[in-house]
């Protein structure tokens, strides 16, 4: 290897770690996710959804689009906007776009059949004869999947 090959980028190469407000920016995010990586408190950007359904895996993520299952959003957690959440650092974490809407459209669900004082295995049952998808790595709805389901 001559002299000028040692200074020359190899393709392929490993850019210089970017801080996550960095990489935060270059996907376009701004308001309370920008400000908790600037903050230190996002240490990595990955959805942080206990369930992730990203095929490219938790750390991929689209530039922010309203039309990108993969952008990057705000999640209210542990309390949703629904129930007086609000963003702020203590209620929010990371989550891709697709992430999020399957979770919140599961809590909303269960919550309702909840509120009617239904079992877990009566909301599994239901949940399976609405055809919902199931969490991540279960094949169908059961009294435990719909507790974690609504707890995490």
């Amino acid at each position: 290897m001559s002299e000028g090959d040692a200074t020359r980028p190899r393709i392929g190469a490993v850019p210089a770690a970017q801080s996550a407000t960095e990489k935060l920016e270059g996907l376009g995010v701004r308001g309370i996710l920008w400000q908790l990586a600037r903050d230190g408190q996002i240490l990595d950007v990955r959805c942080e959804m206990p369930q992730c359904y990203c095929f490219r895996g938790r750390r991929y993520f689209d530039p922010k689009s309203p039309r990108s299952d993969w952008s990057p959003t705000p999640d209210h957690y542990p309390r949703l906007r629904a129930h007086g959440g609000h963003l702020t650092p203590d209620n929010v974490r990371l989550a891709h776009l697709v992430c999020n809407r399957r979770d919140y459209g599961w809590r909303m669900k269960i919550n309702a059949m909840l509120g009617k004082r239904m079992s877990l295995e009566e909301i599994a049952a239901k949940l399976n004869a609405q055809k919902v998808s199931p969490i991540h790595g279960t094949n169908r709805w059961t009294a435990a999947s719909v507790r974690k389901a609504f707890v995490s």
